[in-house]
């Protein structure tokens, strides 16, 4: 076994929430500013999710005042406390690029009902 394939390992082995794209998804961040640190929570879709063991990210997007942004966690990052999943989407494809174009009402995801 390779040398990086040991250390991808052993990065790899935190606990994630499994969450899928159409998510909708909170991401507490721990934030440091000069010697203060704080959690800002993140709260979006999930667009896109990038599977490289432990190079692995996903994107969430949320609108912000009338301004889509969007950002991009590491999975495995040390800097994120927690995901909590909110709700889960049903959609039929894995990266939900469409959603840029889309504004208001048209832009949510439905959500996924357990029977």
């Amino acid at each position: 076994m390779s040398k990086l394939n040991l250390i991808d390992g052993r990065t790899t082995q935190k606990e994630t929430e499994k969450f899928r794209s159409g998510d909708t998804v909170r991401v507490h961040q721990r934030i440091t500013e000069g010697d203060k640190e704080r959690v800002q929570v993140f709260e979006g879709a999930v667009i896109k999710i990038h599977r490289a063991g432990a190079n692995s990210t996903f994107t969430v997007r949320k609108i912000s005042y009338g301004i889509g942004v969007e950002k991009v966690f590491r999975t495995y990052s040390p800097l994120i406390e927690k995901v909590e999943i909110k709700q889960t989407g049903k959609v039929r494809r894995s990266r939900l690029y469409y959603l840029r174009d889309l504004k208001g009402k048209a832009a949510r995801i439905k959500e996924k009902r357990l029977v």
